[in-house]
């Protein structure tokens, strides 16, 4: 395997602790507009893919469309700084790699706005170099073009390049951009819901994604 020289980070379940936030918008976005509750399984299975496409099969217009998103953003933003927070180590490991000169971004299908937000929260804006949010891409992930647009921002080479996500959304945008991708077991998800996104290396915690990074306790095979 060459050396990993650039490693690319989703957002929410991978660097910060959001999922609680992200349910609870959902809730409160259906109630708010007189739809009845879903179960929160319906939308962990959208967990990595863009607001509008979580919301789309609710709305029956665009401006229907337009109206659950600014629900949704507005209960988001006005809780977000009580219910967000950094996952155990994952500031120390992101700090450590741009510390020995590796590329560092952030592939995220939240915009540009919120992923600014969460970064800065938990004092990691300063420690990535690239952001590729869901305004920046015609096609979100598990389309290729989020981490395509982040390899060619990093003047990277997708050979040397790791690409670290909580949902098979990610595991399947990594894959088809031709990177290495890595299953951040700390987030939502257990191995069993990521088997399907066949990623290369499988991380319980920031310590073992390190480990592979710096040569020491590697990552489950």
């Amino acid at each position: 395997m060459s050396a990993i020289r650039t490693v690319l980070f989703d957002l929410d379940g991978t660097l910060i602790d959001s999922i609680e936030l992200i349910l609870a918008s959902y809730r409160h976005t259906l109630a708010a507009h007189g739809r009845a509750p879903v179960p929160d399984s319906e939308w962990m299975r959208g967990v990595g893919t863009p607001l509008r496409v979580q919301l789309a099969p609710w709305a029956d217009s665009p401006e229907e469309l337009q109206a659950l998103v600014a629900t949704y953003r507005d209960f988001n933003l006005a809780n977000h700084d009580r219910m967000v927070a950094a996952f155990p180590g994952v500031v120390d490991l992101v700090r450590g790699i741009r510390g020995r000169g590796l590329r560092t971004g952030v592939v995220t299908s939240k915009n540009r706005e919120g992923t600014r937000r969460g970064l800065r929260l938990i004092g990691l804006e300063d420690a990535i170099e690239v952001l590729v949010c869901a305004d920046d891409v015609e096609h979100p992930k598990p389309h290729p073009e989020p981490v395509q647009r982040a390899v060619t921002a990093l003047a990277s080479e997708p050979i040397s390049t790791l690409f670290v996500g909580d949902s098979v959304h990610d595991l399947a945008s990594g894959r088809k951009a031709g990177v290495l991708t890595g299953a951040a077991l700390w987030g939502p998800f257990a191995r069993s819901d990521l088997e399907a996104g066949a990623p290369d290396f499988w991380f319980e915690s920031a310590a073992e994604l390190e480990g592979l990074l710096f040569e020491r306790d590697g990552p489950r095979p």
